[in-house]
């Protein structure tokens, strides 16, 4: 007799459901790490501005942010299978459609439909596993699926750097194909269906729409700041315009009977602590991890392979310790846990912003190299835990409380991402400013340095200059960028630590 999915055994059903989460959550986390280092290549193929970049990156985090707890949701009312394998087929067909791209509007477009898939699949990841899987194993499911998931994610940019330094940053979209189908082949044949009976009775359309216009208003202002002027009204008009959505949807969350953001569920201390953790630590990590490659890569003179392989100490140290700190949360509970990472995590990001302009890939060891280890080491700790400290927490509720936590990180990315670019945009114009004064530069040359401004690391400097001049200007704007850095690295370390206090006061210890 075959196996229908709805009956298989438990023990297959759960291995399954595990294998297809991985897969398809693999997928989606692969795509975005790996793009990071090939955006300098990307950039230059495709004549892409500093504000397209950000673009590029934040489309996809903006429907992520917005969509998500609708995932979660319409998972939970008409079946967690159901709308992951959806999910995962609009996800690899934009995929497809982003590997394909001529320029940068087209991308960004599909990056957009890309984060409306990864909406609907990667809250059924966790939704699923924890139907799947008991009290007594969920953790360990759960480390397992962070353990592999994050590993994905951190070996992106060595394969990010190894494509786009062979000209094939293309083919970042093109790999998701493998993944999707065997994940959508274990969802069909072995995974059983799921949905939470108690589920209200009508979708949240109010909150959906009101999530996605403040998002989007803030991300377009912050992003255009630089160039327009804060006194153009559009910037500030969209600025505020988004800053009195996101005011109406917590608003409309707090007396809609169909909330996909129950305000309630914050009411559970575990819930409210692990939930503000996320939104500190992954808006320190998700600005970090934009910038970084840019550093090594546009400033610091690395390849785009090295710069990828620069990440490697934190695959090793997820590799090696995410299960573990899944057994070790089963035992002790997860305060100390949420606490100690975020705040080895701030170390990192601290140390990494520490570090000026360097001699290139021969000083690795003594300049990145200690804040990689230490991020990795906090990440490590903290990501297990902190799944596992959501998900415990919801009961029932597992849909939306994935939705939820994934919302909260997916938007602290976008929020990091568009202030953070918005910063970085404002800082280093002022930064090569300075420079260009002391540099002697006639008007006509220093008017096309500052113009280049808006390209960040991929400044270059005027045509013309004599050697020695063009030499220093090169230097100048490589010092510009780092100056520039230095601040978000001292911004993200205090996002990380604010995140490891949260987790000390609101989650209590295991009794």
């Amino acid at each position: 007799m075959s196996d229908s999915p709805d009956a298989v055994r438990p023990e297959r059903a759960g291995f399954w459901t595990l294998f297809a989460a991985i897969l398809a959550s693999s997928m989606a986390f692969i795509d975005g790490s790996a793009l990071n280092v090939a955006l300098p290549a990307l950039q230059r193929d495709l004549g892409a501005s500093g504000a397209e970049l950000l673009w590029i990156v934040n489309s996809y985090t903006l429907m992520l942010a917005a969509l998500i707890l609708v995932g979660g949701a319409l998972g939970d009312r008409y079946g967690r299978r159901r709308i992951f394998a959806l999910g995962i087929v609009i996800f690899t067909a934009a995929s497809l459609a982003c590997g394909l791209a001529p320029n940068p509007a087209f991308l960004i477009f599909a990056r957009t439909l890309q984060g409306l898939g990864g909406a609907l699949m990667i809250p059924g990841s966790l939704s699923l596993i924890s139907v799947a899987f008991d009290d007594r194993s969920r953790g360990r499911a759960i480390g397992t699926w962070s353990a592999v998931t994050t590993i994905t994610t951190v070996i992106g940019p060595a394969l990010g750097g190894v494509l786009a330094e062979a000209g094939l940053w293309r083919l970042i979209f093109f790999i998701n194909l493998p993944f999707a189908l065997p994940a959508l082949w274990a969802l069909q044949r072995h995974v059983p269906e799921s949905r939470d009976e108690h589920a209200p009775p009508q979708l949240d359309l109010a909150g959906t729409i009101l999530a996605t216009v403040g998002l989007a208003g803030l991300t377009y202002g912050l992003i255009a700041a630089p160039e327009r002027g804060w006194r153009d009204p559009l910037v500030w008009g969209t600025v505020v315009g988004g800053m009195a959505a996101l005011i109406a949807f917590l608003l409309v969350e707090a007396r809609s009977p169909n909330a996909m953001m129950p305000l309630r569920m914050f009411r559970q201390p575990v819930f409210a602590g692990a939930n503000a953790l996320t939104l500190l630590l992954y808006a320190a990590l998700y600005g970090m991890l934009f910038f970084l490659p840019l550093n090594l890569i546009q400033a610091q003179g690395y390849g785009e392979t090295l710069a990828g392989l620069a990440a490697l100490p934190m695959v090793l140290l997820l590799a090696g310790l995410s299960r573990r700190m899944g057994v070790l949360n089963d035992r002790f509970g997860p305060r100390w846990l949420l606490t100690i990472g975020p705040a080895l995590a701030g170390g990192g990001f601290l140390a990494l912003g520490l570090v000026g302009l360097t001699d290139g890939p021969g000083s690795y060891w003594w300049t990145f190299f200690p804040g990689i280890v230490l991020l990795g080491l906090g990440m490590a700790i903290t990501v297990t835990p902190l799944t596992t400290a959501v998900m415990s927490s919801a009961g029932e509720h597992a849909g939306v409380a994935s939705g939820v936590n994934n919302a909260i990180s997916r938007a602290a990315g976008v929020m990091a991402v568009a202030m953070m670019g918005a910063l970085a945009l404002a800082l280093f114009a002022a930064n090569l400013e300075s420079y260009a004064a002391a540099l002697n530069l006639d008007p006509a040359a220093r008017n096309a340095l500052l113009a280049e401004a808006s390209k960040l690391g991929a400044a270059q400097p005027p045509p013309g200059l004599p050697e020695s001049q063009a030499a220093a200007t090169a230097q100048a704007i490589d010092r510009a960028f780092v100056e520039m850095f230095r601040i978000l690295g001292f911004i993200a370390a205090g996002l990380a630590w604010a995140g490891a206090l949260m987790a000390a006061i609101l989650i209590r210890p295991k009794t």
